[in-house]
């Protein structure tokens, strides 16, 4: 995949510039006409080297990202040109990747290139929003408040991440220790009593022989379990790469008891809170509703929007066809059929993703109440059959010795 930055018109004559990742210059063409515009020019470009290869996408870097792209947004409205806007937030930087990206952006701009363009040449930081709402805000000479809108819509995109991935700390810690002190009861705990029970053992209790059999065999063969566990995961990665069985999967687990709805009502807050970003940012609402479909990670929900944007060229509505892809909350349709009714799609599309928002955040913690204690039980259950098998025996000692 190579990215390509273009040149572009929409059916009113009004001038479009971006990038877009493409295996070939045809497919960008023929992605252009399907979001409704007529190619100009296509260039095979890429990110600065040095750029590029200093950022790893994680927390800190979106984070450093959001603030440097809020940070910009203050000094556009406070006056200052885009040059002398861009030379402070590069000073300001404190990531050493976030800051050699900006610098980068800063001198394109420098060069007499866009700043959208100059984002869309950065997409290891940046995401297709950023480019697009610069590029909208560029348009109607609003290049501050565009800026805004973007860095209050990741970062509120960023903090639903983040309490996801706190929220699921305590249980990964938990499920940690779980399996240390199992390990640790079958791998130095167990063998101790097997030179006590060396004579008697086929007179032992059948929890006794069955904790004894599951220490040997850890023991003994555990290595062969992990490099199977890690061939497993591996072959299943693979499997879910490929287009048809990573759909399947993904539509198979919007069907799941409590993870299906805490699924959908996720990609569904970060597909409107989107969509309602660039739609208030002023992007023609099928390019919009192309670049949204980017934040959706499950395949079926963003192949059903696909089509749906395909609708959208062909004069069709938003709320109906989505309705009809039957994989968006009622909830979502009825805010969605409210902005188009009163011409305030992007207003309503940001209070659902705020409501949705706050039900991922409840759901969550309903399923940690549960989780959390359960991990607890099973634990203690696990360790209290093997204290339990190894006393029986104990207890059951001269029982044993006088048995015939």
């Amino acid at each position: 995949m190579a990215t390509y930055r273009y040149r572009a018109a929409t059916a009113t004559g009004v001038l479009r510039s971006g990038a877009l990742e493409a295996a070939s210059r045809a497919d960008v063409i023929q992605d252009l006409r399907r979001l409704g515009l007529m190619p100009i020019e296509t260039v095979e470009t890429s990110a600065p080297a040095t750029a590029t290869a200093s950022v790893k996408p994680n927390g800190k870097t979106r984070q450093a990202m959001i603030n440097a792209i809020g940070e910009l947004a203050v000094l556009l409205q406070a006056g200052l040109t885009l040059d002398r806007a861009l030379a402070v937030c590069v000073e300001n930087i404190l990531h050493p990747g976030v800051k050699a990206v900006f610098a980068a952006v800063h001198a394109r701009v420098k060069e007499g290139a866009p700043l959208s363009r100059a984002m869309a040449e950065s997409p290891a930081l940046f995401p297709p929003v950023a480019s697009a709402m610069s590029e909208a805000g560029e348009a109607d000479g609003r290049l501050g408040a565009s800026l805004a809108r973007l860095a209050d819509s990741l970062d509120r995109a960023e903090a639903l991440r983040q309490t996801v991935v706190s929220s699921l700390v305590y249980p990964a810690m938990l499920v940690v220790v779980a399996t240390s002190v199992i390990l640790v009861m079958l791998l130095v705990v167990v063998p101790q009593f097997e030179g006590l029970f060396a004579d008697a053992h086929g007179k032992l209790p059948f929890a006794t022989r069955a904790v004894m059999a599951a220490s040997d065999g850890v023991r003994h063969y555990g290595w062969l379990g992990v490099i199977a566990i890690g061939l497993a995961l591996f072959s299943l990665r693979q499997w879910l790469r490929r287009p048809g069985v990573r759909l399947a999967f993904d539509r198979s687990v919007l069907g799941l008891p409590q993870i299906g709805p805490l699924v959908i009502n996720a990609q569904t807050a970060a597909f409107a809170r989107t969509l309602g970003s660039l739609v208030d940012g002023g992007v023609p609402l099928p390019t919009a509703l192309a670049i949204a479909q980017r934040s959706v990670s499950n395949a079926h929900m963003a192949s059903e929007i696909g089509k749906v944007a395909a609708g959208l060229k062909e004069g069709g509505g938003l709320s109906g066809p989505l309705a009809a892809s039957g994989v968006f909350p009622p909830m979502a349709l009825s805010f969605l059929r409210t902005g188009e009714e009163t011409a305030q799609l992007g207003q309503m599309l940001g209070r659902l993703a705020d409501v949705l928002d706050r039900a991922v955040r409840s759901t969550i913690q309903r399923i940690l109440a549960i989780l959390t204690p359960a991990i607890t039980v099973f634990m203690g259950a696990v360790v209290a059959t093997v204290i339990a098998s190894i006393m029986s025996a104990i207890l059951g000692f001269n029982d044993l010795a006088l048995a015939p």
